[in-house]
């Protein structure tokens, strides 16, 4: 037997070198064997024409046509990476993405990417439903709207370079609100929690395709812009090697093909940035941001407010409800057990946002209902409450079941009724047992609360993630994330004080 004590004595250390290098030798191999530059596009997964998911589960669409036809030209592996659009600054800088290739609008963004030319003209249209009775631009005084998040419509309405007339029509709106994708924003206009969609012009014209017969495009449209391919700052060598295959592509007519492939030719501009010859941004030295620390931490508290009130709302409605369904869960009637089992099952076993989903669209898909528009902050909720009961049931269900049995004997022996046996005896042990995995309940709870954005329900992270798309920085989420740390960390203080002051025994 080898001890490794003795590895480097005699002829052993040889054979434990030779090991080695055959190891790194073969290492080596496999990373040659595989030494294809990688060229990985960072797209919107949800853009249709530019980039989505087909019916066969395939990534496909007019840009990453474009992009596979470069890597082909210059011998490059291409990797279609979706990523989320709020993040798409930190995918760039960190390295994890080689350029932002989706759509991507350049206007307003110059100083903030190494660019690629121009290639697609762009305009920014309203979306309403066939029978509304909006029918130009000034019609949208008092009505909702909804665009994505960090989209060339949001900025059309409230960027650094939005019109004065975009800035007053924003203004007459009752709200502006954003969403994650479109699907969700033309979910929110088929129910009738919004009156109408600001979107790409491309983009739109791929939905009503789909969606034929349900929508309609107001004639006036809300801004003009450019896409172009976006690098990170400074990457200049990368992107010159890009645009050198998309101009021999505009040459010999590849380009076109693709775009007459997407019904997207008569939006080029491709050989007109050519004949320029001038990058957008190259002039700018330095990113122009006005995003301060002062402006990071006013943004954020605006959605501190809706943070709190779902945390304690939930925990305001979970717990009674959990401790109900405890009881439905341990009842003598099998049909309660298997209503509560199957409650438990649904909530445990399906995602927090799916949930939510069907709670704010449920009530128009399934009955029909049109819910006003402060229905929105009750779907989060009344999604959230019902959910987190399901785990806090589970919880007190344990924590009552590991009461011994004698414990139940005694109290019918002393004349204990059900209610003062559960109340004097049974409720306080409990409390003891369950704390720790309650507490765990409580930190998770606070992290969830990100994801009421599903809802377009603006909560502090969700802020935090479309001022870091604003001012291309990681800093907004760092600030958002030391306050989910402070909120858990007191939380976590509380319950360990609640902890102590119940451990009666010692």
């Amino acid at each position: 037997m080898i001890r490794w004590k003795n590895i480097f004595k005699g002829e052993k250390w040889i054979l434990f070198l030779l090991l080695i290098s055959f190891i790194f030798s073969f290492g080596s191999v496999s990373v040659s064997a595989d030494s294809d530059e990688v060229f990985t596009v960072g797209f919107d997964a949800e853009f249709p024409p530019y980039g989505y998911k087909d019916e066969n589960g395939e990534y496909v669409g007019f840009d990453l046509d474009l992009a596979e036809e470069v890597c082909r030209r210059n011998g490059w592996k291409l990797v279609k990476q979706p990523i989320d659009w709020d993040s798409k600054d930190s995918e760039l800088n960190s390295g994890s993405i080689s350029c932002i290739w989706n759509g991507f609008t350049l206007n307003g963004r110059e100083s903030l990417y190494t660019w690629s030319y121009p290639y697609i003209d762009n305009s920014q249209v309203i979306i309403v439903k066939n029978d509304s009775d909006i029918i130009k631009k000034e019609d949208l005084a008092g009505c909702i709207v909804v665009v994505q998040a960090d989209s060339s419509a949001l900025a059309a309405f409230t960027g650094d370079d939005a019109s004065e007339e975009n800035r007053e029509l924003a203004a007459s709106f009752s709200q502006l609100q954003q969403v994650s994708d479109y699907n969700n924003a033309f979910m929110n206009l088929e129910t009738g929690m919004v009156d109408a969609v600001c979107m790409d012009i491309g983009v739109a014209g791929y939905q009503l395709e789909e969606r034929k017969g349900k929508f309609r495009i107001l004639d006036d449209t809300v801004s003009t812009e450019q896409y172009a391919i976006g690098f990170k700052k400074g990457n200049t060598e990368l992107r010159d090697l890009v645009q050198e295959s998309l101009n021999e592509m505009s040459v010999d007519g590849t380009f076109k093909e693709i775009a007459e492939k997407w019904d997207l030719s008569d939006a080029l501009c491709i050989e007109k940035s050519i004949q320029d010859g001038i990058y957008p941004g190259d002039s700018d030295n330095e990113s122009k941001s006005k995003y301060s620390m002062e402006y990071i931490l006013s943004e954020l508290s605006k959605g501190l407010a809706a943070t709190l009130s779902i945390f304690f709302l939930t925990l305001l409605f979970s717990i009674p409800l959990g401790l109900l369904v405890t009881f439905v869960r341990r009842s003598r009637i099998g049909l309660f057990r298997w209503i509560a089992r199957i409650y438990i099952s649904i909530m445990r076993g399906t995602p927090l946002m799916l949930q939510l989903l069907v709670v704010f669209f449920g009530p128009y898909y399934v009955f029909g209902l049109r819910m006003p528009a402060s229905y929105r902050f009750w779907a989060v909720i009344i999604g959230f409450s019902l959910n987190y009961a399901a785990y806090f049931a589970e919880i007190f269900r344990a924590g009552i079941e590991s009461i011994p049995k004698g414990q139940y004997e005694a109290g019918a022996i002393l004349g204990y009724t059900n209610g003062q046996f559960f109340r004097k005896i049974v409720l306080p042990q409990m409390v003891k047992r369950v704390l720790p995995p309650v507490t765990n309940e409580i930190v998770t709870l606070v992290k969830d609360t990100s994801l009421a954005f599903v809802l377009s329900y603006m909560e502090i992270f969700t802020i935090a993630k479309q001022v870091s798309a604003g001012c291309a920085s990681i800093m907004p989420l760092f600030v958002a994330g030391i306050f989910y740390y402070i909120f858990n960390f007191i939380i976590a203080i509380i319950m360990e004080n609640i902890e102590k002051k119940l451990n009666y025994y010692r």
